[in-house]
């Protein structure tokens, strides 16, 4: 859909070389901190900007160059963009008056539309009257009544109160199954992004940095920056020390990834470690690391921990009450330690060339404390 798109306002570089392709009907979700472009890269597709070079193209036809008007694209905007004198019927209808179509044909793609998003009851009130949800699905049949190839979302749940976020997501992903139309969201909220996304594309500083399924891209990290960006990955610097074995700063940790540099990072889920001792009986001290507890959030669903060596991060369930203070012991399952692609910049190299030596666990395991 998009190949080698580049960007540029004034001296800022808001695109570079951003290339994604997403298969008809598809959802995707575009995710990244303020600023990676995300916006910006579904204006290029929407026609309301043109890029400085590149190609965009709708099921195999060039648009590169296409007035906004002449695609078969639609966009929700985030405040939704009603015409605030139209009521709800007069707003979804207006894209097919403006073309000029016979009115027995505009009510009848009216009707649908309304009947599918639940927007019957509402049809002659106007923005006003409408509930933040009524005028979220009020723009989404606007859009979908031109029966565009391209569905395009710009943060279309951002100003929702949480309850009704939750409900207009699922909605949205109910319309979207019974439509054979590729849907596009831009979001900044990965929670979001995961529950939404069929695929997963992740933006920074103008470039697109790894796609997916939202559970390839969680469990399987490319770099640093996506480990740490969703939700905070345990990143170790690590060097290898033999065949699948790394020093860390926690110890010695088995990996059955295979990479190609001496030196890097792993990096491990908080909710993956295992904490224990009880599940680490069989394991034979394989990845067993002593530690202990620095802080203890209850979360209520979860509890958080924070433990020294590290910092370490571990999630686990609230059945587990450890307070600051106590020994634990830990399990890193080796197929969930991931080794990152290798350091890019000088700062990385850096850190790495100057890590402190790998620590010996010091810590006595419970058994040996409660001794």
């Amino acid at each position: 859909m998009v190949a080698q798109v580049n960007k540029s306002f004034g001296n800022h570089h808001v695109l570079k070389d951003v290339s994604i392709a997403v298969p008809q009907g598809e959802f995707c979700t575009l995710l990244g901190p303020s600023g990676c472009g995300k916006t910006t890269l579904l204006r290029l597709v929407a026609g309301l900007e043109l890029p400085d070079s590149g190609n965009i193209c709708l099921g195999g036809q060039d648009v590169t160059t296409l007035p906004a008007n002449k695609r078969q694209v639609n966009t929700v905007f985030q405040s939704y963009a009603l015409f605030p004198h139209l009521n709800v019927i007069e707003n979804i209808s207006f894209g097919l008056k403006a073309r000029h179509l016979e009115s027995r044909f505009i009510t009848a793609k009216v009707k649908r539309m309304l009947e599918m998003l639940d927007l019957g009851e509402l049809g002659k009130r106007f923005p006003n009257q409408l509930s933040g949800g009524q005028k979220q699905r009020v723009a989404l049949a606007r859009a979908l009544v031109n029966e565009p190839r391209v569905l395009l979302l710009d943060e279309p749940m951002s100003a929702l109160d949480p309850h009704l976020r939750t409900q207009v997501q699922t909605e949205l992903l109910e319309l979207h199954r019974q439509i054979e139309t590729t849907f596009v969201m831009v979001t900044h909220d990965q929670g979001e992004a995961m529950f939404m996304g069929g695929y997963l594309a992740v933006m920074k500083d103008g470039q697109m940095i790894q796609m997916g399924s939202p559970r390839e891209v969680y469990s399987r990290p490319k770099n640093k920056f996506m480990a740490e960006f969703l939700w905070g990955a345990n990143i170790l610097p690590a060097t290898r020390c033999g065949d699948k074995r790394w020093d860390t700063p926690v110890g010695q940790l088995e990996s059955t990834d295979q990479v190609p540099w001496p030196r890097g990072y792993l990096a491990i889920r908080p909710e993956l470690i295992v904490l224990g001792p009880s599940q680490l009986e069989n394991r034979a001290g394989v990845n067993s690391v002593q530690a202990l507890v620095q802080r203890a959030i209850y979360r209520g669903p979860s509890v958080e921990l924070t433990l020294t060596p590290g910092p370490l991060k571990v999630v686990t369930s609230p059945r587990f009450n450890p307070q600051p203070g106590d020994a634990v012991s830990l399990l890193f399952p080796s197929d969930d330690l991931v080794a990152l692609e290798g350091p890019t910049g000088p700062d990385e190299l850096a850190a790495l060339t100057t890590a402190p030596p790998p620590r010996q666990n010091e810590f006595p395991a419970l058994t040996e404390r409660a001794a």
